[in-house]
C-alpha cells in the first residue's frame, strides 16, 4: 500500500506541476535568449551550464596589460562579499552581505543609484552564520530582481523600482531558531525560482525550494533526506550508478530518525539543461561532523542530484563521499558541457570539482560516471574512486584507514589529512572555456587535522563535534593554485601557485584571457598556458566572482572586494583575537576545552583562523566593487 501511495503522490504532484508549468515558460525563454547577449551579465554564473564563459574579446591577451581602473563602488558594508554584480542593459545590479542591501546604478550618469534596498533582519542571524555572513547573488527574471536573505526570506523586487513583488519564508524561522540561513544565489528555471538553505552546522535538514516566480507560491520542495515523499525520489525510477535507488533510500542508511537533523544543504550552485529539462545541484555535509555518532552512508548528503525542473522528482543521484568523514560538502557548482569526447565517445557531461578533492566527468543524462580523478595532488585522504561497475565498491571513495576519522574515533586527533575541511575547492566557481577545452579551477592547497568529540542536537544550536586545525601540506610554502584542468582525461594541465588559496570565482573570456582574484585582494589575467598578465590590488581581499560587460561599446571587468568568507573568517569575524575565539568557542564547542590561548584562536572558526592568520598580514576588511577597462 505504501508503495502504490508513492506512485500516486508522484504523479498527482507531476501533475499539477506540470500544469503550473503552462503559464510561464516565457521567463525561461526570455532568460536564455538574454544570456546569449554577451553584453549583458544576467546569471551568476554567466548561463544556465554555469561556464563563467564571456564572449567579448575587446580585452585580450596582448592589450590586458592596460587595464585601468575606470570607476568604483562602495557597498557600504563590511564582511565576505561573495559573488558577483549582474548586468541588464543599462543598469547593473550590486548586492552586499548582511542585511543584504541591493543597489540599482544607472550606467549611462556615473553609477547614479536609482534604487536601494535593505531588509530589515533579525540581527540574530548573524551569530547562525557558520561562515561568515556572505551572500552569493541576486537573480533576474521577468522583470524581477530575486534576494535570497540571510533570515532565509526570498524577495521578489521590481527591477526597475525595488518595490517588493512578493516575499515568502523559505526556513521555518527568520529569527535563527532553527540555525536555519540564506547564502545561496537563487535561479531562474522556466516559471519557477530555484532557492536552498544553509546550516547543516546546527542540524538543518537541507532541501531545494521552486517558487512560483509570478507570486512567490511554492511549487514543489525537495530534501535532501528523509521518506520519498519528501525527498521527491521514485523508488524504481530514481537511480543511482544506473541502479534504482529502492524504497525510502533517503532514510534506510541513517540510524533511527538520525536523517531528521541530517544536513545536507544546498547552499552551492545550480544549473540547468533545458533539452532535459533536468536541474542538477549537489548537497553538503551530514550532521554533525562526528562520522561515529551517525553511522551509515548519511543518504542523501554528498550528492549529485538531478531533478525534473517542473516536479522536482529526482531522475539520478550520485553520492560522492559516502559517511562523510571529514566535512567535505558536495555543494560545488555542476559546469555542463556538450560533446565532450570521453573515451572514444561524444557525450553531453557534467563536470564537478568536488570538496573532497575528486574532479568529476558525468553523463549528465543518466548520471552514468565517466571520470573521477584528483585536482590537486596533495589529496591523500582516498586513494582513487572505484571505477568497476561490478565490484561491490563502484563508485565510492578507497578511503585511507590512517586518514579515517571514523576508524580512529572520537576524541582522537586524525592528522595529515588532505584536503583540509573547506575542501580542494569550496563555492568559488570555475569557469569552462570552450576554445580551448579546459576548466579554470580555483583552488585550496590545504590539509587538516581533525579531531571528533561527541555533541547534542538543540534546535538553534551549534551541532558540530569536531576540533579542527589547517596548514599547507608537507613542505609547501603556498596554499592555493590557480589550475587548468582537462576533464577529459582527469589531468593537471597547468598549475599557477598562490600564497592563500585562490577563493574567487573565476572567468574565461574569447580574449584568450583567464580572470581570478586572490585573497590578498589582486586581481589577476592570464593566458591559456597560466602565464600572468596583469596585476592589480583591490581595496580589499577578493573571494568575489570576477564578470564581464560591455557598455557604450566598451568592454568592462567588475569584481567585488571584501574579504571574509570561510578561509576569511579570522578577518571578518574579529576571530584573531583571543578573547573573541574564546567565545566562538564557547557557543560552539559544548563546553569542550580546547586547550592554551594558541589552540583556541588556532582552531576558531571551524579551522581557518589559524591556517590563514597570515592573511591578516596583506589585506584588511572592505566592501567595494571595481570595474576596468580598457584605456579611452
Amino acid at each position: 500500500m505504501r508503495v502504490i501511495a508513492k506512485t500516486a503522490y508522484l504523479l498527482t504532484t507531476a501533475a499539477l506541476m506540470s500544469f503550473g508549468a503552462v503559464h510561464m515558460t516565457s521567463a525561461n525563454e526570455e532568460l536564455m535568449k538574454m544570456a546569449e547577449n554577451p553584453k549583458d551579465w544576467v546569471m551568476q554564473t554567466g548561463d544556465y551550464a554555469n561556464t563563467r564563459f564571456s564572449k567579448l574579446n575587446q580585452i585580450t591577451k596582448d592589450n590586458v596589460k592596460n587595464l585601468q581602473v575606470k570607476w568604483s563602488f562602495s557597498t557600504g558594508v563590511l564582511r565576505g562579499h561573495e559573488g558577483g554584480p549582474l548586468i541588464i542593459g543599462d543598469v547593473m545590479y550590486v548586492h552586499a552581505p548582511f542585511p543584504n542591501t541591493v543597489y540599482a546604478l544607472d550606467l549611462n550618469n556615473d553609477g547614479k543609484i536609482l534604487w536601494k534596498y535593505e531588509p530589515k533582519q533579525d540581527p540574530n542571524v548573524i551569530g547562525i552564520m557558520c561562515c561568515d555572513t556572505v551572500n552569493r547573488g541576486v537573480a533576474y527574471g521577468d522583470g524581477k530582481i530575486i534576494l535570497n536573505q540571510a533570515d532565509t526570506t526570498v524577495v521578489a523586487l521590481d527591477a526597475k523600482t525595488g518595490k517588493v513583488v512578493w516575499s515568502v519564508k523559505n526556513g521555518e524561522q527568520t529569527d535563527g531558531g532553527k540555525g536555519e540561513s540564506g547564502t545561496s544565489a537563487p535561479v531562474v528555471v522556466k516559471d519557477k525560482v530555484l532557492v536552498g538553505v544553509s546550516g547543516a552546522e546546527f542540524g538543518v535538514r537541507g532541501w531545494l525550494a521552486a517558487y512560483n516566480l509570478a507570486d512567490g507560491k511554492l511549487a514543489w520542495k525537495a530534501y535532501s533526506e528523509g521518506p520519498d515523499a519528501d525527498t521527491l525520489i521514485d523508488p524504481e525510477k530514481t537511480t543511482h550508478l544506473g541502479k534504482p535507488v529502492g524504497k525510502d533510500s533517503g532514510t534506510n542508511t541513517w540510524e533511527g530518525e538520525q536523517w531528521k537533523t541530517g544536513g545536507g544543504t544546498t547552499w552551492g550552485w545550480y544549473s540547468y539543461d533545458p533539452k532535459l529539462n533536468l536541474v542538477y545541484y549537489g548537497t553538503g555535509n551530514p550532521s554533525t561532523w562526528n562520522p561515529v555518532q551517525r553511522p551509515g552512508d548519511n543518504r542523501w548528503s554528498m550528492t549529485i542530484m538531478a531533478r525534473d525542473a517542473d516536479t522536482g522528482v529526482a531522475k539520478w543521484l550520485y553520492q560522492m563521499t559516502p559517511h562523510d568523514e571529514w566535512d567535505f560538502d558536495g555543494i560545488n557548482e555542476m559546469i555542463l558541457v556538450d560533446g565532450m569526447e570521453v573515451g572514444g565517445a561524444k557525450r553531453d557531461v557534467l563536470v564537478h570539482f568536488d570538496r573532497n578533492g575528486f574532479a568529476y566527468t558525468m553523463d549528465r543524462a543518466n548520471g552514468e560516471l565517466l571520470v573521477a580523478k584528483k585536482y590537486d595532488p596533495a589529496v591523500n585522504w582516498a586513494t582513487e574512486v572505484n571505477m568497476d561497475p561490478s565490484s561491490d565498491q563502484y563508485g565510492r571513495p578507497q578511503v585511507v584507514a590512517k586518514y579515517s576519522t571514523q576508524a580512529n574515533g572520537e576524541d582522537t586527533n586524525t592528522t595529515g589529512i588532505c584536503p583540509a575541511a573547506l575542501g580542494t575547492k569550496d563555492q568559488q566557481p570555475a569557469a569552462y572555456s570552450p576554445k580551448t577545452g579546459l576548466f579554470y579551477v580555483p583552488t585550496n592547497h590545504v590539509c587538516m587535522d581533525y579531531e571528533p568529540y561527541k555533541v547534542s542536537y538543540t534546535a538553534g544550536q551549534p551541532y558540530v563535534g569536531a576540533t579542527v586545525s589547517m596548514y599547507p601540506p608537507p613542505g609547501a610554502d603556498h596554499m592555493g593554485n590557480f589550475i587548468a584542468w582537462d576533464a577529459a582525461k582527469g589531468e593537471i594541465v597547468w598549475s599557477k601557485p598562490e600564497k592563500f588559496s585562490v577563493w574567487s570565482g573565476a572567468l574565461a573570456t574569447d580574449g584568450d584571457v583567464v580572470f581570478y582574484g586572490t585573497l590578498e585582494g589582486y586581481i589577476k589575467a592570464v593566458d591559456h598556458d597560466g602565464n600572468e598578465l596583469y596585476k592589480f590590488k583591490t581595496p580589499s581581499g577578493i573571494i568575489g566572482n570576477i564578470t564581464a560587460y560591455e557598455h557604450g561599446g566598451k568592454q568592462y571587468i567588475a569584481v567585488l572586494s571584501g574579504v571574509g568568507g570561510w578561509a576569511g573568517i579570522g578577518l571578518a569575524g574579529g576571530l584573531l583575537s583571543p578573547d573573541n575565539a574564546a567565545a566562538w568557542h564557547g557557543a560552539v564547542d559544548q563546553g569542550r576545552a580546547q586547550g592554551d590561548e594558541t589552540a583556541v584562536v588556532g582552531t576558531a572558526g571551524l579551522g581557518a583562523v589559524g591556517g590563514y592568520a597570515a592573511l591578516a598580514d596583506y589585506t584588511t576588511l572592505g566592501g567595494q566593487l571595481t570595474v576596468f577597462g580598457l584605456p579611452d
